[in-house]
């Protein structure tokens, strides 16, 4: 069945595909801005006689984006939490066509409403999403409607499963496996299900969580050595996948992975472990993973250019504000304070930024704080022309291990600090410790290989002297060097999510905290008991 998006790419040229879904990243500054003014008054005028519009702008509606920003508080989802937990409609400006909800931290979801004409956004820039993963150059359109989607995503109404399902009615896609299925059949056999089918099929694009992408390239390169014909490979399709991809492998001396089966165009992943995983990725599945920013919040915040590198805020999906990072830690120390924010035209290169958005097309977040800090890594890319600032996802504000008031460590440079040691690791969770008054990083860590502890303590402290330019300071200030190590038993970690698994927890909470991980949860990992 044909959907709507289908018929531009009957209609249009390459170039005016490219501008319909890539034309954003010809902007400069100065329009994106311009963009990101018109929506928010429009989305003042929709949710202001709004009885949640009232309450959080006041009596008075702001004429304009500077007076917006005086008169409406930064908000939290605790501001909303008596009118959105529910998935009450009556406070809001519109009835939402859907929502959708977060992965659950803290124990508890946080519920989202989207609006039709948000939808409407957001699926279409789910399509510059493709149409930028599977593109080696500016202009290049390299998929069509109809693409085999390999997905492994868990299923709505989390953010990644709604959007799949609101996307197949803007653009057809043949799903691997079947969405009818998504919400039916446990997360392992949904896997195993869309490997038989791709298997026949084939895939054009691929979406899924980075880690997860990696443990399923591990696990197929140690079953393709043991792999033999069963029933279900009889299939002439399948036969000859298999043949050429097992020629493929055997010519070049290694055992076959997935990338000799399924030579995809595009490969999508979100979260901030994708430039950990891009080396392990390629190997398995033989493509430069795509990143962009995903929350439940806006389905999506930024995303990356064609060349796969920095990523871009998108200026139609939320209107965009940045505390600076010392004005976020003084949030964390005082939640009363109103702090100061700066927009996209006034953030400078190299700098930490908490993001807070407003939302557009009526629905009711306003002025609301992500918790989550982005760096700007430049204010233009020279190599693509690209003329807006780009940036990483950085950390969650709160998600640090500090060293004597001189380092703070968040997830990301510890994952970095791991990567670059070449330890073969399974997983790892590390927390703050005293030794007296003395505080130390302890790290816990499941090897693949033998390797003292003490040894591995040495490789990670010069990976962080390497990393961070504040942790090289500890050693001059303290005289010493302030990680420890402890070997997690063989296994643990898949101990830990099968008893997660058994224990009914959200697939979201079935992979332990890396940072700050709870006495609970080393317990359960430092046990060997099935």
């Amino acid at each position: 069945m044909k959907r709507p998006e289908d018929r531009y790419f009957d209609e249009l040229t390459q170039q005016e595909l490219w501008t319909r879904y890539c034309g954003f990243l010809d902007l400069g500054t100065k329009e994106f801005m311009e963009i990101q003014e018109e929506l928010l008054l429009d989305q003042i005028d929709r949710v202001w006689p709004s009885p949640l519009g009232r309450r959080l702008i006041g009596s008075h509606k702001p004429a304009s984006v500077d007076e917006f920003r005086q008169v409406v508080p930064i908000t939290t989802y605790e501001d909303y939490a008596a009118d959105l937990q529910d998935r009450r409609a009556d406070s809001l400006a519109f009835a939402p066509s859907l929502w959708c909800h977060s992965s659950g931290r803290m124990g508890q979801f946080k519920w989202i409403p989207h609006s039709a004409d948000f939808l409407e956004r957001a699926n279409k820039a789910c399509v510059s999403i493709i149409t930028l993963a599977s593109a080696g150059s500016r202009g290049k359109i390299d998929f069509r409607p109809g693409f085999h989607f390999l997905l492994v995503l868990p299923p709505a109404p989390y953010v990644s499963g709604a959007l799949i399902d609101s996307l197949s009615e803007h653009i057809s896609f043949q799903s691997i496996p079947p969405r009818d299925s998504a919400s039916k059949v446990p997360f392992q056999q949904r896997v195993a299900d869309g490997f038989q089918i791709a298997l026949r099929e084939g895939v054009d694009v691929i979406a899924a969580i980075s880690s997860v992408l990696v443990k399923m390239g591990e696990q197929f390169e140690g079953q393709a050595r043991r792999t033999k014909l069963s029933a279900s490979m009889l299939h002439p399709a399948v036969l000859s996948r298999l043949l050429k991809a097992r020629l493929r492998a055997q010519r070049e001396r290694r055992p076959m992975l997935p990338k000799d089966l399924w030579p995809s165009k595009a490969i999508i992943t979100a979260g901030m472990d994708t430039a950990i995983y891009k080396a392990a990725i390629r190997k398995y599945w033989g493509s430069e993973p795509y990143e962009f920013y995903s929350c439940a919040e806006t389905m999506m915040l930024a995303i990356q250019g064609w060349n796969k590198k920095g990523l871009y805020f998108l200026p139609d999906i939320a209107f965009f504000e940045f505390i600076p990072e010392g004005e976020a830690i003084r949030i964390e120390e005082d939640p009363s304070y109103q702090p100061r924010t700066l927009l996209l035209d006034e953030v400078e290169e190299g700098q930490l930024y908490e993001v807070v958005i407003s939302h557009f097309y009526g629905m009711p977040l306003l002025r609301y704080r992500m918790r989550d800090l982005v760096r700007f890594a430049g204010l233009q890319d020279p190599d693509t022309g690209i003329k807006l600032p780009h940036m990483q996802f950085q950390r969650r504000v709160g998600e640090t291990i500090d060293l004597a008031a001189l380092a703070r460590l968040d997830e990301r440079t510890l994952w970095q600090a791991i990567a670059n040691t070449g330890l073969r690791h399974v997983d790892w969770a590390a927390i703050k410790e005293y030794d007296g008054e003395q505080a130390y990083l302890r790290l816990y860590i499941e090897l693949k290989e033998q390797v003292d502890e003490e040894r591995v303590a040495q490789m990670v402290d010069e990976q962080l002297r390497i990393i961070d330019v504040d942790y090289c300071d500890l050693d001059s200030y303290l005289g010493l060097q302030p990680v420890r190590v402890t070997a997690l038993p063989a296994g643990c970690f898949d101990r830990y999510t099968e008893r997660q698994r058994r224990a009914g927890a959200d697939p979201a909470r079935l992979k332990p905290a890396h940072i700050n991980a709870s006495p609970e949860t080393l317990r359960m990992l430092l046990s060997t008991e099935e």
